[in-house]
């Protein structure tokens, strides 16, 4: 049985006795691997490691911090191979889905590189004689990156490329369920040189993490995740009032107008939902039809749910593969009963398949209601409701009667409506004809419970960076 270790100043750790955390393959239920649990002392001497690092990368140019990026991205691409194997076997993920976030994320390394000559801050005129005022760009330090298990190696260089671009270092904490990717990972970061120290990659339970995050060295806390895992965030960050960057849940409501071209829209909701067995934060969960194409769009909607088949990817790589786990699985299917109890009806799946492994069917749900749980509650599964509006203004009020805000979709012909949807739905991001899938020179960020800050772009790099104010008198 493969054991992975933990990686602190580019040296994985040896000692022995550690707690181990088991690694299972979703699409069979076996496990595949041990990752050692970091104790609360290998937390400290990693965080430990982090700020002394940062004393020096922070003092290095950032253009060169640039090229140390660069280098990992190189890396990343030449061991594509390795740590796709790692992805696909851990997530229940294809080799070429997974390989192919390796690349996506070597990429996403690239774009933040080239940031480095775009830090900048302000020349502001000052109130005094012979005085200028300069607001200059700052690392903030220690930064924990608190990882999830959808995209871990996307979301992983997601956090840690602009955090390091603007000179801080990282301790980043995988997923218990995802965890040998990044450490994988972790051998690009020694095998390119990266300076000793700068990134950290450790597995750790719950109680560590709370020890990292508590650590007086760390600055700042990033995590993707749930709002429940958010919360406790924000308490971590009270102790030392260290600042945080949360992407939590969401619910995309999709709006379909009379006038879309409802077969598109229904193909590209239908990949939206069950791209990775639909655990995707933004991907489509909640869907408003105009009542004079609903019952022609739930026909749609339910020719391409019935026909998306399910197994392992490894096999069947145009599959939809497995949940993460046993109790997701178990949780999902239970809110899908609980909203048939409701009254919703089953329009195809909504069962637990026999055999190994952690599938679930691509479900419809209609007749469903605005405070039914499964149209309020995150699902991350294959799973969709779908409601009826007589107005463009009524789907906005129930697109808006929500505790989420991350993404949205509107899908219309009419410039108009698209622009009413645009300007007037409480989300920080708005689709037009099309699904979410995050550009990484925009910006995702969360509104109401779906976060605080947020990644991506100048607005989520600068986002790891503080202001110093510099008086010049003369």
């Amino acid at each position: 049985m493969r054991i992975d270790r933990n990686f602190i100043n580019n040296q994985f750790l040896t000692s022995d006795g550690e707690e181990l955390i088991a690694v299972v393959n979703p699409a069979t239920g076996a496990q595949i691997a041990h990752v050692t649990a970091a104790t609360a002392a290998e937390a400290r001497a990693g965080v430990d490691a982090a700020a002394h690092a940062q004393r020096g990368w922070r003092r290095l140019t950032s253009i060169e911090r640039a090229g140390h990026l660069r280098a990992l991205a190189d890396m990343l691409e030449a061991r594509r191979a390795k740590i796709g194997e790692a992805l696909a076997l851990e997530s229940g993920k294809s080799l070429e889905d997974a390989t192919a976030e390796v690349f996506y994320a070597a990429e996403l390394t690239r774009y933040h590189a080239e940031w480095a000559r775009r830090i900048e801050g302000e020349i502001l005129p000052s109130d005094s004689p012979d005085e200028t005022l300069l607001l200059q760009r700052e690392p903030i330090g220690v930064v924990v990156a608190l990882i999830p298990f959808n995209y871990p190696i996307y979301t992983l260089m997601r956090k840690i490329a602009p955090a390091l671009i603007t000179g801080n270092t990282v301790v980043a904490r995988p997923s218990n369920n995802t965890p040998g990717s990044a450490l994988e990972l972790a051998r690009a970061v020694r095998d390119c040189g990266f300076p000793e120290g700068a990134i950290n990659i450790l597995a750790m339970t719950h109680q560590i993490a709370q020890t990292v995050c508590t650590h007086p060295k760390v600055g700042m806390i990033t995590l993707t995740g749930s709002v429940g895992a958010g919360r406790k965030v924000l308490e971590y960050s009270q102790v030392n009032i260290a600042k945080s960057s949360l992407e939590l849940g969401g619910k995309t409501p999709a709006i379909i107008e009379a006038d879309a071209d409802l077969e598109k829209a229904a193909a590209a909701i239908v990949a939206s939902r069950t791209t990775h067995c639909g655990q995707l934060c933004t991907a489509v969960e909640r869907v408003y039809v105009q009542e004079s194409v609903h019952d022609l769009f739930v026909d749609l909607l339910r020719g391409h749910m019935a026909a998306r088949d399910f197994g392992d990817r490894m096999r069947q790589p145009s599959a939809m593969g497995p949940l993460i786990n046993a109790n997701s699985r178990l949780n999902i299917h239970q809110m899908v009963q609980r909203a048939i109890d409701d009254g919703a009806k089953l329009e195809t799946g909504g069962f637990i398949p026999e055999g190994p492994g952690w599938f679930y069917p691509a479900t419809l749900l209609t007749q469903c209601r605005q405070d039914m749980e499964i149209v309020q509650e995150e699902v991350f599964g294959p799973v969709l409701p779908v409601l009826g509006y007589a107005t463009t203004a009524d789907a906005l009020e129930m697109a808006n009667d929500h505790q989420f805000g991350l993404s949205s979709v509107i899908y219309t012909e009419n410039y108009r409506t698209a622009m009413q949807v645009a300007n007037n739905i409480e989300a920080g991001e708005v689709y037009v004809n099309r699904t979410p899938a995050d550009p990484y020179q925009g910006y995702h960020a969360g509104w109401k419970r779906s976060g605080l800050g947020g990644d991506d772009g100048k607005h989520g790099m600068l986002d790891f960076t503080q202001t110093r104010l510099v008086i010049q008198s003369w």
